[in-house]
């Protein structure tokens, strides 16, 4: 049976986004002179404070890149780790993302943990894993996530839902009677961070917005304050900004 949504006329729409708050709960302070020399330890620190606070779907984060036409793109996706070499995902290769990453292999990350008022940003290049790294990647996951990537033909035109769910359902078939079978597209990538933001929400709009870039990048603000003594942690500057 299909369910049929009542339109929201545009009046009761706006009261209905204006009566919206913003971090009704107590927010943590975060003060960026102790923060470590790198970007990473910081990282990993929010992360798990995030799980600690409850926080929904920590590792599920917003994916932006650029068409041939240089119009941006984003959508939301899942971390599948973070190291010194970078932030990880995956994809296929043969997707619109995968295609995009082809032919302009920059990218921007967005993390947004409400439960603590807190964003991360990430801007840097991509690089593709190895074959080897990919297809482990895929069958460290679920047998859902390896049936999702056995269906294949990401970001083309599906006929019909009848059509979505044959071929859903002969993978997910498939992905339970060979579990290590091939998805030859499937790709881990790692963005290489040449800038990561750190944001702690303040009630009173005195957010602290700390920038880590790597020493020699370009792309500083002009109005910014010194938040540990300019390059560290291996080619780190660390940077205040204003909110």
């Amino acid at each position: 049976m299909s369910v049929h949504t009542e339109p929201v006329l545009p009046a009761a729409f706006d009261d209905l986004l204006h009566a919206q708050r913003v971090w009704d709960t107590e927010l943590p302070a975060f003060d960026p002179e102790p923060a470590p020399p790198a970007p990473l330890p910081l990282f990993h620190a929010w992360f798990a404070e995030a799980v600690a606070a409850g926080q929904t779907e920590p590792h599920a984060m917003s994916l932006a890149t650029v068409d041939a036409e240089g119009l941006p793109d984003v959508r939301t996706l899942l971390l599948h780790g973070a190291d010194e070499r970078g932030f990880h995902f995956a994809t296929h290769a043969t997707s619109a993302k995968g295609h995009q990453l082809a032919a302009h292999p920059h990218a921007a990350l967005g993390f947004y943990w409400p439960a603590q008022g807190r964003q991360v940003r990430v801007r840097g290049p991509v690089v593709r894993c190895t074959p080897a790294e990919s297809h482990a990647d895929l069958h460290a996951r679920s047998t859902g996530a390896l049936a999702a990537a056995l269906t294949g033909a990401q970001s083309e035109v599906v006929g019909s839902v009848a059509e979505l769910h044959r071929a859903a359902d002969a993978a997910w078939e498939r992905a339970t009677a060979e579990p290590d079978t091939e998805a030859p597209t499937w790709t881990r990538y790692v963005v290489e961070p040449a800038e990561v933001e750190f944001f702690q929400g303040d009630a009173r709009r005195r957010h602290i917005r700390l920038r880590y870039r790597r020493a020699g990048d370009g792309g500083g603000d002009g109005d910014r304050g010194r938040a540990g003594g300019g390059a560290a942690g291996g080619g780190w500057t660390r940077e205040l900004l204003w909110p």
